[in-house]
């Protein structure tokens, strides 16, 4: 079995490396974040691989199929067809369930069309996305949306007095006219006081409230507000009609099915008197029980593939989810999982399956699972490559690559190619900090305060009590779906919104051209510097104004569209994708133009520049392990991890705030970590109150108090089963958390 060999490879930061990658073998790449991971596995191998399998394909369908560039690299031999197993989300709509996405729900219908009773119709007749199976009242969604107009009434006023608390009708505008002129209404009646009839008139326009309006100017507000905000694509509407729209709009569980998605005849169909939606509101532990107890011989090959496809979700730690979950809702972590079931019971073979990070979001009680499946991948006959932070994923590598030695432009090469004995070794960075292990946290902070949550029973939590510490750094702990994320980032961040910062993974709410220098705001200093030094406007250094490319308008692309095919992007010629004109490209400073200086990561720009307002945001840059990222990067293209640590960027001088971090050792290497608790520290001793979610060990034995939700996910999760010291939990817990802790420390 020849190898895929890679030579002469010098894709973003890579510095002309060559390598080999043995097939049917576990290859984990290793290395700091921005070492060049991701370059190689993502953006060479795979994309090439895919490239390449596209190209395959008639012209008409190749119009159809996501394009990928050509890698910079003189030689790839010996290719085989990829699969990407990422963390980007799964996406997909309202009609996009665990269920459909996973196939079992197919299998679930063709078993109710089987042996389901009464007999309702064939498989199509359990669907929810089609019209035999769907619920008519909500389309198949189990949701409603409905007007929320009482929200937006006064009942306390008249019609002079200005009832309907939107500008369009204030007193003396065109539709406020409309109505008072009607002859319908007493202008200076309160609306508390309408009978019946005149409430009617003042909805639907009839006094029943279900003829026509008897004037046609007068339709009723009801019906105008459902008219504009429910029967039409709001989205280019003003910014006003979309905020009127989320205050007048309420989601509702649809009254006709009760969520349920289906009609009344699907829904009638049972199995061991459970209908199809009651199995797919059961957790997969649950689910599985069922099915077991189905005893019809007809459908016992049916039956044992719905068993194995809940095994695979089990074993891989989804044994809280429920088929009727919507995928939207799922993190990167879960829905990476959910794709990696449903390649598990593929046939294929010879297949390069390529994993990023499949330990994020997993507690290390579950990281033996994911290793399993990773193995039993290889052991039919495929490649896996893994990128991974996680000393127990890596450890069962056939073959390490480790990427480094540093981030950005100092890093770029191959550090180390061998086993994983020969990489704790190795003496590189990677190597020495698998053999390192933190010391538990002997002496911690004492609180200064403490914010209560009283009764949470969002979700699967249990009436949970919990007191928040302040002044000091809490770790919430518990495997994935317990319900640590619910307590906090929902009930605890809702119940003290304005006094917390929320520092997460999700998107940031900037425009596709926000960088590191715009998003944190030392921009504008850098536009001054070179203004002053070249005694022009600040605007000339600044691509969305007087700087911009007369030609692409500041993009650096120019996009062609193409009826019935993707547009075409292509490089702006003018500026070669610079985006700024050759005015502004003319000043410099200490020898750099604009772009260049953008193009500096934030570690080569500490050494340039002298001004402290922008060393000071370059120094937090660093502090927040984000050195490697060049000044002008997109936002667009940071990874989760590197979101949440740019989003800690920008908070970090604030004092007396409460952060609450999702899993802020998403995507960091462990020589990282230790870098991150030293920030951890000085933001509690600023005075702040740090609130961590987290599954990393490092992190949990470095917290001065540990609030520890299990006992395990899902119908069996929601309580808190540990409040303590670190020290207190290796002693005394019985908990997920506290055995892995105790194994750790015994290293």
């Amino acid at each position: 079995m020849a190898d895929i060999i890679v030579q002469g490879l010098t894709q973003n930061n890579l510095k002309h490396v060559s390598f080999r990658i043995p097939k049917e073998k576990i290859t984990v790449f290793t290395g700091v974040s921005g070492s060049g991971k991701s370059s190689i596995v993502f953006d060479t191998i795979a994309a090439e691989s895919q490239r390449q399998m596209n190209a395959t394909y008639p012209a008409f369908v190749r119009s159809r199929l996501p394009k990928y560039p050509k890698p910079a690299v003189e030689r790839i031999d010996h290719l085989t067809a990829s699969v990407v197993v990422d963390q980007s989300p799964l996406g997909g709509n309202a009609r996009s369930t665990v269920g459909t996405i996973s196939g079992l729900y197919s299998s679930l219908r063709l078993l109710f069309s089987r042996i389901g009773s009464p007999y309702v119709g064939t498989a199509s007749y359990f669907s929810f996305n089609d019209p035999n199976g769907m619920c008519r009242t909500c389309s198949g969604i189990g949701k409603i949306t409905q007007v929320d107009i009482e929200a937006i009434l006064d009942r306390d006023k008249s019609w002079n007095e200005g009832c309907v608390k939107d500008s369009l009708y204030s007193p003396g505008t065109w539709y406020w006219k409309q109505y008072a002129k009607s002859g319908l209404f007493d202008l200076d009646k309160p609306l508390k006081e309408y009978s019946d009839e005149e409430y009617n008139l003042l909805l639907y326009g009839s006094r029943n409230g279900m003829d026509k309006p008897e004037n046609p100017k007068v339709t009723g507000i009801y019906h105008k507000y459902t008219k504009t905000l429910l029967n039409r694509d709001i989205s280019n509407k003003s910014r006003h009609t979309q905020e009127k729209s989320q205050n007048l709009i309420a989601e509702t569980v649809c009254t006709e099915c009760h969520g349920q998605r289906l009609n009344q005849a699907a829904l009638s169909c049972k199995i061991n008197g459970c209908s199809i939606a009651d199995l797919c509101g059961m957790e997969l532990t649950q689910l599985r029980e069922v099915l077991l107890q189905i005893t019809d011989k007809t459908v016992d090959v049916l039956v044992q593939t719905l068993i194995e496809g809940l095994d695979r979700m089990i074993e891989i730690g989804l044994p809280y989810l429920h088929l009727n979950r919507d995928t939207p809702s799922l993190s990167g972590g879960e829905a990476q999982r959910l794709k990696l079931v449903r390649y598990m019971g593929s046939s294929l073979t010879g297949l390069t399956y390529i994993f990023d990070e499949p330990s994020a979001g997993m507690h290390p009680r579950d990281v033996y699972r994911m290793n399993s499946l990773l193995k039993q991948l290889r052991d039919k006959g495929n490649t896996v490559l893994v990128v991974e932070h996680d000393k127990d994923v890596i450890s069962i590598a056939d073959y390490v690559i480790d990427v480094g030695p540093q981030a950005g432009q100092n890093g770029g090469e191959i550090v180390f190619e061998g086993t994983y004995p020969e990489l704790l070794r190795s003496g590189s960075l990677t190597g020495n900090a698998m053999m390192e292990t933190l010391p538990v946290k002997m002496e911690p902070r004492k609180r200064t305060g403490s914010l209560p949550v009283r009764g949470a029973c969002l979700h699967n939590l249990k009436n949970v009590d919990a007191d928040i510490p302040l002044g000091i750094m809490t770790v919430v702990t518990g495997v994935a779906g317990s319900g640590k994320s619910t307590l906090i980032s929902q009930v605890f961040a809702r119940q003290y919104e304005s006094d917390i910062v929320m520092v997460d993974q999700g998107p940031i709410t900037a425009t596709n051209r926000s960088t590191p220098a715009s998003y944190l705001g030392f921009f504008d200093e850098i536009r001054k510097l070179l203004a002053r030094e070249s005694g022009r406007p600040d605007g000339l250094f600044s691509f969305n104004s007087t700087g911009a490319c007369p030609v692409c308008g500041g993009k650096g692309v120019i996009v062609t569209e193409l009826a019935y095919m993707d547009p075409i992007v292509t490089e702006c010629e003018a500026c070669s994708g610079m985006r700024y004109n050759e005015e502004a490209l003319a000043c410099m400073y200490k020898g750099k133009n604009i772009v260049e200086l953008l193009e500096m990561t934030a570690s080569q720009a500490m050494d340039l520049f002298e001004d402290a307002k922008i060393r000071k945001h370059l120094k937090v840059m660093q502090q927040v392990g984000l050195s490697y990222l060049t000044l002008g990067q997109p936002l667009s293209t940071l990874s989760g991890g590197e979101r949440q640590r740019i989003k800690l960027a920008k908070n970090l001088g604030k004092k007396g705030s409460i952060i609450v971090m999702d899993e802020p050792t998403t995507g960091l290497h462990a020589s990282d970590i230790q870098n991150l608790l030293k920030l951890f520290d000085l933001i509690v001793s600023r005075g702040n109150s740090l609130v961590v979610i987290e599954h990393n060990l490092d992190v949990i034995k470095q917290a001065d108090w540990i609030i520890d939700i299990g006992p395990d996910g899902g119908k069996n999760g929601g309580e808190v089963v540990f409040e303590g010291t670190p020290m207190d939990m290796i002693r005394s817990a019985e908990t997920l958390t506290a055995k892995c802790l105790r194994a750790s420390c015994a290293q």
